[in-house]
């Protein structure tokens, strides 16, 4: 070993925060522990927690804070943001699909509307015409006994 390059070990006092003392070696002449052999729960056998600088208060504050304000995660925000998307395109196809049977029945009445108008047009053109014949046939019988009457 070099020579006065190594820290002074000395004979050491260890006071733990339960109360317990004990004697060791080391570099410093008195440590102080927060759980030793006496109080250490896996000695001890008892379930305790030691709470070093408040952290199990602020751990319970965030679970209660979690628990109260219930904030869904990414994942779930993102599968309901897709589930809203599907939701949406398919009241929008429904939408466009009503829409489509909407115009057919549209485009079907136009049609027999047509259709009706033409057999009117065609009845009304059927009954000028006969009527037309009927007053052509008045006139040719009222013609033929004026014929007959001047020739006799």
């Amino acid at each position: 070993m070099k020579a006065g390059i190594h820290p002074n070990y000395q004979d050491a006092t260890v006071v733990c925060a339960c109360g317990n003392t004990f004697q060791t070696r080391s570099t410093r002449s008195t440590l102080r522990v927060d759980l030793c052999n006496v109080c250490h729960p896996f000695y001890t056998g008892e379930q305790r927690i030691v709470d070093t600088a408040g952290q199990v208060e602020r751990f319970m504050k965030k679970v209660e804070t979690a628990s109260t304000n219930a904030r869904p995660s990414k994942r779930q925000l993102r599968i309901g943001q897709k589930s809203a998307r599907l939701e949406e395109d398919r009241r929008r196809a429904e939408e466009a699909s009503r829409a489509a049977a909407a115009d057919r029945a549209a485009a079907r009445k136009s049609q027999r509307d047509a259709e009706a108008q033409a057999r009117a047009e065609a009845a009304a053109a059927s009954d000028e015409a006969e009527v037309a014949q009927a007053d052509v046939a008045e006139v040719e019988t009222a013609e033929e006994p004026v014929e007959a009457t001047s020739e006799a």
